[in-house]
């Protein structure tokens, strides 16, 4: 199960209507967290390195769309307080 991070155009975050939903903040800590459903995020502020259970870590921040795969057990380390737009579909 593989996190995605990648740099999108302001186009194509226009385009999948990303300014559109809702904002999740959360400050520096440290929590578990499993996804039931696929999220895609943009991050408007903050520093994450996520680890998943099989031992992977992923890091990203400010300006990265992330998409994260149904099923992920993984722990989340928030290192600058996070502001992101979030969707799960």
């Amino acid at each position: 199960m593989d996190i995605t991070v990648q740099k999108l155009s302001g186009d194509e975050l226009k385009e999948r209507g990303v300014f559109s939903w809702p904002i999740w903040e959360k400050a520096v800590s440290k929590f578990d967290w499993q996804y039931h459903d696929i999220e895609e995020c943009y991050l408007l502020a903050g520093k994450v390195t996520v680890e998943t259970k099989d031992g992977k870590k992923v890091s990203f921040g400010k300006g990265d769309f992330v998409t994260f795969p149904k099923g992920l057990s993984c722990v989340w380390n928030i290192k600058e307080a996070v502001r992101k737009h979030y969707n799960f579909r």
